[in-house]
């Protein structure tokens, strides 16, 4: 076989699927609905979504109306529930009936808005209502949220199937803002009995049963992203950015790596040039603390360019051509994120289409 001419990306949508029954059995009881938003975290929203599907997901979250139809398109009109976290923007109606999209209404101009094209529609609009208890980013505030079930002709022709929230602080199990939300978000869960609830993503998927109501909505941990932040043996790496080596170079002590004279060899040793850099979504902060893996040890990343990254390799048995793993079950997403002073959800979303991209499946049944 002839060596790879530039970066790989495999995705393992077998790791997937562990990790989706990882999460079910952590959140026992309670539905897991994959939030697929940014095109899968950046990974192909339809392989992944036509997985989970497989696996048994049922309910699908993304952010935009645009990724609602694109994933619509990829799933069919079947039974699959997509929702959409920007809910009712204007203009959207006729989109999100065309593609059998559900809207999560934010606000009170939201929810009018959805009142009055049901209204028009003279048929009943499914939807569902974000109340923020806490974060200050999205939702109805608590006093909206009552006053709209006080007063229940303000949602006259819509059908509110989830009511849900956001946890701002879930990768801290111990930090007081959690039960806070909680306790608010229970207040809100009692004011819409008919209706499912939903407060968890990812991590706090993890909190136990307190927090795990009718849904929990895990996005980045699907992908092997720790819910503390840091990474978790319970899940498994999805993406491997692979890339070749382009060149092996002998360094002395004090020579400069790359642009400018900040970073330099620290002893005489051996770098490889690999074929791939910022552009393919290596993060540059990277540099410097973050370790790829190669001949069976981590190695120190000196530099990322637009185009390149440079790999501390001692005296590995390595050539040019052979393949350095930037992401994957050994370089892992948590500390490729920790070194870049990011959050691994960020490491995916940047994941370019300039490498050749690969879907890896051997199972089919639940693992």
């Amino acid at each position: 076989m002839a060596p790879a001419s530039r970066a790989r990306l495999s995705v393992d949508l077998d790791a997937l699927a562990h990790n989706f029954h990882a999460i079910a059995a952590e959140a026992e009881g309670a539905e897991v609905a994959p939030v697929l938003k940014a095109d899968g975290y950046g990974l192909g929203a339809g392989p992944v979504a036509r997985r989970l599907r497989r696996e048994g997901a049922r309910t699908f979250f993304v952010a935009r109306l645009a990724e609602g139809e694109a994933l619509r398109a990829e799933l069919g009109q079947g039974e699959a529930q997509i929702m959409v976290l920007d809910g009712f923007t204007p203009g959207a109606g006729e989109r999100l009936a065309t593609s059998g999209l559900t809207p999560v209404l934010n606000g009170v101009g939201q929810v009018s808005a959805a009142v009055a094209f049901a209204a028009s529609a003279r048929a009943p609009l499914p939807c569902a209502l974000q109340i923020d208890t806490g974060m200050n980013r999205q939702g109805l505030t608590l006093e909206q949220a009552a006053a709209l079930a006080l007063a229940p002709d303000r949602l006259r022709g819509l059908d509110v199937g989830l009511v849900l929230s956001h946890l701002g602080s879930a990768t801290q199990p111990g930090h007081p803002r959690n039960a806070e939300q909680l306790a608010a978000f229970r207040r809100v869960r009692d004011l819409f009995p008919e209706a499912r609830a939903s407060l968890s993503s990812s991590a706090g998927a993890f909190l136990g049963a307190d927090y795990r109501f009718d849904m929990v909505r895990p996005g980045i941990s699907l992908f092997g992203g720790g819910p503390e932040e840091r990474p978790d043996p319970r899940l498994r790496a999805v993406a491997t950015l692979e890339a070749p080596i382009l060149d092996i170079r002998r360094l002395a002590p004090g020579d400069p790596v790359g642009y400018g004279v900040s970073i330099r060899a620290e002893h005489a040793t051996r770098v490889a040039v690999v074929g791939a850099g910022y552009a393919d979504g290596v993060i540059r902060a990277a540099r410097r603390s973050g370790k790829a893996w190669a001949a069976g040890a981590h190695r120190r990343i000196y530099i990322v360019d637009m185009d390149l990254t440079v790999v501390e390799i001692g005296d590995a048995d390595l050539h040019p051509g052979d393949m350095i793993e930037l992401l994957g079950p050994h370089a892992l997403l948590d500390d490729l994120a920790a070194a870049a002073g990011s959050i691994a959800h960020e490491c995916l979303v940047r994941l370019s289409p300039r490498a050749e991209r690969l879907y890896v499946e051997r199972a089919l049944a639940p693992i």
